[in-house]
């Protein structure tokens, strides 16, 4: 689909001159539309984590633009992601998250396919008692695949199946983050929150690659990482956010930590990033625990956030855990009614995307460029097709 949206060439220019992106990208359901194709779909996009299916049979449905898609961990391990849809008639598989015991036994006509995705069983399907037919090939019906990559417990889905390799897509990141490239381990039930916010989903990325708005929405945090420990973090095209050089670990009443990660070098000891990788997950790492969010466009001004909170070791205390948790959380919480604050602004028609603060801004400015060279790039293939 091709849509001819608001002129975009003032958000490409120089951050000085430049304007945000218009108000229909965050308002108008055809331009949604248009951005979960060129923005999600056509790049490699956060679906969820890997920590949500720890077993093996363990399947999580995800309806992600509007598809719907079966998160799985098969028979071997392996984290796969499928269109939650049988080959058949097209119903769908697994309603609700489950522990798949045996065979995804379709619940209409009992075709069933293996953890793999094979279409394994056909009953009846040449007639009663007979369970083959020369014109059902089932080696032909597996189910369908998306592309999917696993980097930082994250599981990334290129829908499209035409994007570049993840590792080089994302390269730089990984290999500015090589120190910890190391196991992460999920904590569990206590370690996760989900965050419903009435806005783009574009505005929870542009909010978190910047730290100018750090004394006036985040107060607590400010008093000791302030706004002059941080800096910009800027890859053009693919990532941007803020890292901070007064990291602060949490301690309990007997001084107990999490452990650190191994082996990270003494830059660490004091420093955190936060990084939105594009298009839609925001991560950050400290010596002692990480964490990832992947942002749900639900509908052009809804979005789901999802956190996961990781360490370094299997073991960690967990009253501190829960501590952390709600410290996070409690975080993120502040930044709602700025976000959601913006998406009303954005119904103003005379709002022409707003200015960027040449010094504070960059960050964010490069998340705004990078969408509107990818609405471009995908309008100029969509042209060339006619």
């Amino acid at each position: 689909m091709t849509t001819t949206g608001p002129d975009l060439s003032a958000v490409r220019r120089p951050i000085a001159q430049a304007n945000g992106l218009p108000n229909a990208h965050y308002t108008d359901d055809t331009l949604f539309t248009e951005e979960g194709t060129a923005l999600l779909a056509r790049q490699w996009a956060g679906l969820a984590v890997a920590a949500e299916v720890p077993e093996p049979g363990d399947a999580r449905p995800i309806t992600f633009l509007g598809i719907p898609l079966l998160l799985l961990r098969d028979r071997a391990g392996l984290v796969r992601v499928f269109q939650n849809v049988c080959r058949h008639r097209g119903m769908i598989l697994i309603p609700e998250p489950r522990r798949v015991e045996g065979a995804i036994r379709c619940p209409y006509h009992s075709w069933c396919y293996g953890t793999d995705g094979r279409l394994v069983s056909t009953p009846h399907v040449g007639g009663p008692g007979q369970n083959s037919h020369a014109g059902i090939d089932k080696s032909t019906l597996a189910l369908l695949e998306v592309r999917s990559h696993i980097w930082r417990d994250v599981v990334w889905i290129n829908i499209s199946g035409d994007a570049p390799p993840f590792e080089q897509v994302h390269g730089d990141l990984m290999t500015r983050w090589a120190g910890f490239d190391q196991p992460l381990y999920h904590g569990g039930a206590d370690s996760m929150f989900t965050l419903k916010v009435q806005a783009n989903w574009k505005l929870a990325v542009e909010n978190y690659c910047e730290s100018y708005h750090l004394p006036w929405v985040h107060p607590g945090l400010n008093s000791y990482s302030r706004l002059e420990d941080h800096y910009h973090i800027e890859a053009p095209g693919r990532f941007s956010g803020q890292g901070t050089r007064v990291y602060r670990q949490l301690s309990d009443e007997k001084d107990r930590r999490f452990p650190d990660f191994a082996g990270l070098s003494d830059d660490w000891n004091t420093a955190a990033e936060y990084v939105s990788v594009y298009p839609n997950v925001l991560m950050g790492v400290h010596r002692d625990h990480a964490f990832a969010i992947v942002l749900q466009p639900a509908a052009c001004e809804r979005t789901v956030e999802q956190a996961h909170l990781y360490y370094a070791t299997p073991e960690t205390d967990a009253t501190l855990r829960v501590q952390n948790t709600a410290l996070w959380k409690a975080v993120f919480e502040e930044d709602i009614f700025v976000v959601e604050g913006m998406q009303a602004g954005r119904h103003a028609p005379g709002f022409d995307g707003g200015r960027f603060s040449p010094v504070m801004d960059g960050p964010t400015h490069l998340f705004h460029d990078w969408v509107a060279s990818r609405i471009e790039a995908h309008r100029s293939t969509a042209k060339a097709a006619q």
